[in-house]
């Protein structure tokens, strides 16, 4: 082929094994020529091949690539650079995650359009994959924000609305009063907003949600196929915060109400040791309880000063245990003791049903509250541990059950048996499960999301906008006012929002919330096969031919909430019918993240590094090596002690290789010197095992050790004219790709062949010349080593015995000694045992 033009290469020749390898060039030269030959573009849905879907986190478009960055893409490259060698048809796409907050608060500051801000990112984010090598398919690109996307993401929100999966309530919720709109639990840090460390309080809004309890039960059982595919840390994690425990839920009758409260427990057994009662102080119902009790004042005043407190904050252990009591009480159903009530922020409002049976004497928290507040703790189940009143710490164990009626002597499964059937067969409770897990709350009050498709008549209620007006797309931002407000700014879109019902064509209101951007993120592998489809959102066929993802990339950082979301979605559309599985992402790798001495990198610290400047310091080769040989790629890089400098100098090594073969393409390895063709062999094999299990820096280190055994082989072995010298550095230069994509290119072209190397294919290994030719085997005596051997793999235990007995320091080590034993394990160990 033609190879378009390169700057000019200020050296004699390429081909000179002493010249200096010079990055820069070599970079320049070959971006054009892998956009003319398209290495990376996956073959369409009747290719024969068998698939592999490798997939990146996708980025958010907030400036240029950094160091973590630099990590994911060159992890996710090597293993979608693997699998092309291996002969798979892979797709290997990318795409941006381009709405969100930061892209409207940076348009706030500048006063611009936030597509603007966003999308001159995503080119400049575009143009350093491109240089970063990146194996990208850039032919299946796709923005969120782009109208073709976000019209699949209001098509689907209808598709769980007419499900009843999307439904609105009301509800207290994380409120940021300087971004203005709605926060997630985690994004509450030490109760204020992470974004922009403003002190977070509660709201109550009517909002959107998604119905993901309804599949709690299915997130958890499926992780049985995830096992040994996904981390096991990101496995607990998901199973914490779906958080399903077994228990009861019991009925309490208030005193001067005519409506029982039901308290879910996981503990019913321990009922007789109930000696008051919590109510989340955020609640409905602490709010009716406290009517008219003389407490309303000072539980309001609790009540505002809890309002900034996020969940985690409020479910600290060691948080200080505060509240108000009620002047209300509530009877114990299976003693008929009358127990005090409280309201309290230990408690939360939206678990089980906002309301607690205090056990004192086993839960410590229950314990704190009750010694803050001289409450009575009466223990009831003996786990002989000192008593609770005495020693301050609650017993948690299983024990035999005290003070309990019918319950005492029992265990504690037997005793949740006897009292879940005798709540059952009085109408007092009945056994039932609970979940942390709550619905998924999509709204946002903020302009850069996808407009939720729903018009809001006044005599039909809520109306789908009907499927052929999709996408509704955002209203111009120029003339609105971005700033937040605590409404979203499309509400001041009047001509936007004002709207005749499809139903009765009476004047009605568009929906002004926009969709949480979870919900781009939750289904855009699904879009990427069917990227350029402009009549559905993915087709049958290429959901057939490359779904479910083969391996995912991504940090950690998304083990919880991305994920989940992820896996809902699939099994949301699984019940539709529209896709065959019901877990999207087949296997999970996370990357560590990049830091420096120690600490993550950042302005402030003033240990931040830039990729860029690596980049031009060292070449992008250099960085994508030390990147993948810094470790483990679960584990953390600390680039302080990172040497790009030592993977230039390497890198240059592996390239004068290539000028110094000496022989010519296609000439007969099996003709080459044998000790070179066995380590040619040893290291593919290696390599080969290493990345499949994600031990890429093993892979590298084999490389590595093949050069020094090449350069050894060519100055002081069989010479650079040895058929093993080419086998070497063509195999060299083909492992290379995965990491150093630029010097491999480079090396194949100086080896006499055309582009890519990236296709090459990896080389068959040769399992014959994985066997030794000999063994070490140690010779001992009383255990402690004496001598060694070569021997032949095959040697029998009598002939390895008798090699041992022979070798001239044994027979001086043994004279006047007895021999007592021997015990022989051919080929490895002879260890001979005597007298002392």
């Amino acid at each position: 082929m033609q190879i378009p033009s390169a700057p000019h290469m200020d050296i004699e020749s390429t081909n000179d094994a002493h010249v200096a390898y010079d990055f820069a060039y070599v970079q320049e030269k070959w971006l054009p020529v892998w956009d003319h030959v398209q290495p990376f573009k996956s073959g369409r849905s009747d290719d024969k091949r068998p698939k592999k879907y490798v997939l990146d986190m996708f980025p958010y478009p907030s400036g240029d690539l950094h160091m973590g960055h630099a990590e994911a893409y060159a992890l996710g490259d090597v293993i979608a650079r693997y699998w092309i060698q291996k002969g798979f048809n892979v797709l290997h796409p990318i795409g941006w995650d381009a709405f969100g907050l930061p892209a409207e608060n940076a348009a706030i500051k500048r006063n611009e359009d936030p597509k603007i801000w966003t999308y001159e990112n995503i080119a400049v984010q575009k143009a350093s994959m491109r240089r970063f090598a990146c194996s990208f398919d850039w032919d299946r690109v796709f923005n969120t924000c782009d109208p073709e996307y976000y019209k699949w993401n209001q098509w689907l929100f209808l598709q769980l609305y007419e499900r009843g999966l999307a439904y609105r309530k009301d509800s207290a919720v994380n409120w940021c009063p300087d971004c203005q709109t709605v926060l997630a639990n985690e994004q509450v840090v030490a109760g204020l907003c992470e974004r922009c460390d403003t002190a977070v309080t509660k709201k109550k809004l009517n909002q959107w949600y998604f119905k993901i309890t309804d599949y709690a039960d299915r997130l958890l059982d499926d992780m049985a196929q995830l096992e040994g595919k996904w981390p096991e840390k990101v496995l607990m994690m998901q199973r914490n915060w779906i958080g399903r425990s077994t228990g009861a839920n019991v009925s309490f009758v208030i005193e001067g109400r005519n409506k029982p409260v039901i308290v879910y427990t996981t503990r019913p057994d321990t009922l007789f040791g109930a000696t008051f009662m919590v109510v989340a102080a955020d609640s409905e119902l602490a709010a009716e309880l406290v009517v008219g009790t003389g407490v309303e004042s000072e539980f309001g005043s609790y009540l505002e000063k809890i309002k900034a407190d996020s969940d985690i904050d409020r479910l600290a252990t060691d948080r200080e245990k505060t509240g108000v009591f009620l002047n209300r009480f509530a009877i114990n159903p299976v003693n008929g003791s009358k127990i005090p009530i409280w309201a309290s922020d230990y408690v939360l409002a939206d678990y089980g049903t906002g309301v607690i049976m205090a056990v004192p004497a086993h839960d410590q928290r229950d314990l704190d509250f009750a010694r803050a507040m001289k409450l009575p703790v009466t223990v009831v189940v003996d786990t002989g541990e000192e008593d609770p009143n005495v020693s301050g710490v609650a017993t948690v164990g299983d024990g035999t059950l005290i003070n309990s009626g019918a319950l005492n002597g029992m265990n504690k499964d037997g005793a949740i048996a006897a009292i879940n059937a005798q709540l059952e067969r009085d109408g007092l409770g009945k056994a039932a499960r609970n979940y942390r897990l709550r619905d998924w709350l999509v709204s946002r009050q903020r302009y850069w999301g996808t407009p939720i498709p729903i018009i809001h008549c006044p005599a039909c209620g809520e109306v789908p906008v009907p499927a052929d007006q999709l996408p509704l797309t955002l209203p111009h931002a120029e003339g609105l006012d971005l700033k937040p407000k605590g409404t979203s700014p499309l509400g001041a879109a009047t001509d936007w929002v004002n709207v005749k019902c499809p139903n009765c064509a009476g004047d009605a209101k568009r929906d002004t919330d926009t969709m949480d951007t979870f919900v781009d993120s939750s289904w855009y592998y699904l879009r990427y096969p069917s990227s350029t489809n402009h009549s559905e959102a993915f087709s049958k066929k290429d959901i057939q031919t490359w779904l479910p993802v083969d391996q995912y990339v991504g940090g950690v950082t998304h083990a919880i909430l991305h994920l989940l979301y992820s896996r809902f979605f699939t099994k949301v559309l699984n019940d539709i019918g529209m896709l065959d599985f019901n877990e999207p992402f087949t296997r999970l790798l996370n990357q560590g993240m990049v830091v420096m001495d120690g600490s993550a990198m950042s302005k402030s610290r003033g240990n931040l590094v830039r990729l860029s400047d690596e980049l031009e310091h060292h070449g992008v080769d250099a960085i994508r090596l030390s990147m993948v040989f810094a470790g483990p790629p679960e584990d953390d890089v600390d680039w302080s002690d990172v040497s790009p400098s030592g993977s230039v100098k390497f890198l240059s090594r592996a390239w004068r290789l290539s000028g110094d073969v000496k022989s010519a393409p296609g000439v007969d390895f099996t003709k080459g010197e044998m000790t070179l063709r066995k380590a040619t062999h040893k290291a593919l094999h290696d390599a080969d095992f290493a990345v499949e299990s994600f031990r890429f820096n093993v892979a590298v280190a084999r490389v590595m050790e093949l050069v020094n055994a090449t350069r050894k082989a060519i100055d002081s072995g069989p010479g650079a004219g040895d058929p093993a010298v080419r086998e070497a550095v063509e195999a060299i230069a083909i492992m290379l790709s995965l990491v150093a994509p630029f010097t491999a290119e480079e090396m194949w072209e100086r080896l006499g062949h055309q582009p890519s190397v990236a296709r090459a294919g990896w080389p068959v290994v040769d399992t014959k010349l994985l066997v030794a030719d000999s063994i070490t085997a140690v010779v001992q005596i009383n255990g402690k080593i004496k001598d060694r051997l070569d021997v032949e793999p095959t040697i029998s235990d009598a002939d390895l015995e008798a090699a041992a007995l022979a070798l001239p320091a044994i027979v001086s080590a043994l004279k006047g000694s007895t021999i007592t034993k021997i015990i022989t394990r051919a080929p490895k160990i002879v260890n001979i045992v005597i007298n002392s």
